[in-house]
């Protein structure tokens, strides 16, 4: 719900001209119904001069008399014909130039107490350059010697809001790093163990080939061949003949002359 241009002194004059009650005053000015309880004790809000909200164009006077005669109804801003200013969501923040000498000093209690910030989100935080960062940062910056760290809340450089959303984006940005690290060293050891399994299945196969392979690679022993058998007959000393060799060429004639001899016989007898 859009809240008045002037809670208060809006809420003054809701209470002094009309017969609202404060739980719907509160309720549009978005202030605490005993906040204007004290307003119309006399308490709170002394000498404030009240607002009329009609006027401004925020409410009618059909809207006002509608939660005049119902309590339970809620007053309902009326919509304005002038455009809504928006936000500047991104680049530096603007800094007076009041304060732009403590920068450094803004930067150099970041760097120290927030190291997960980057240079983007302190430049965005209070409307600094990142080559101010790095000089501060590697102290060569030329008033270094003056640089005193202070916190960029205290010396009204950006909000505490703005400081807190900053730091919790950077841890998150952090964390995710983490977690995406950790995820890639588990896929990396999932797959050595992997390859270390395959590696393993293989291996008996392996193994049994250089056995194949020697078989195959080992030279055949061949039988010697015919003239080195005669070469190394003729280098073999000569051995002794045995009695049974030399007496058998002179048994031979007398083999011989055995069947003249039955010739002879033969003949005789004839």
């Amino acid at each position: 719900m859009v809240l008045p241009m002037m809670p208060k002194a809006t809420a003054v004059w809701l209470v002094e001209n009309t017969t609202l009650t404060f739980e719907q005053i509160a309720d549009f000015t978005g202030m605490h119904e005993l906040e204007i309880q004290a307003i119309a004790d006399g308490e709170v809000a002394i000498g404030i001069v009240g607002v009329n909200p009609v006027a401004n164009g925020q409410l009618t006077d059909e809207e006002v008399k509608r939660c005049e005669a119902d309590a339970d109804a809620r007053l309902k801003a009326s919509k304005s014909d002038i455009p809504i200013p928006q936000a500047r969501s991104k680049g530096a923040r603007y800094t007076p130039v009041s304060k732009r000498q403590d920068r450094p000093d803004a930067i150099s209690w970041l760097l120290k107490h927030h190291p997960e910030l980057n240079d983007a989100q302190i430049a965005r935080l209070i409307g600094t350059t990142k080559s101010t960062i790095n000089s501060v940062r590697e102290r060569t910056h030329w008033n270094t010697a003056n640089i005193k760290p202070q916190n960029p809340v205290t010396l009204g450089l950006c909000t505490e809001a703005d400081l807190e959303k900053a730091v919790v984006i950077a841890q998150r940005r952090r964390d995710n790093a983490i977690k995406a690290e950790e995820r890639r060293k588990r896929r990396e050891a999932r797959e050595a163990a992997a390859a270390a399994a395959a590696a393993e299945v293989t291996q008996p196969q392996d193994a049994t080939a250089p056995a194949d392979t020697a078989a195959t690679d080992s030279p055949a022993t061949e039988a010697p061949s015919s003239e080195t058998a005669s070469g190394d007959a003729a280098n073999a000393p000569a051995q002794p003949e045995t009695p049974a060799e030399t007496a058998g060429p002179e048994s031979e004639p007398e083999s011989a002359a055995t069947p003249a001899a039955d010739d002879d016989r033969q003949t005789g007898n004839a």
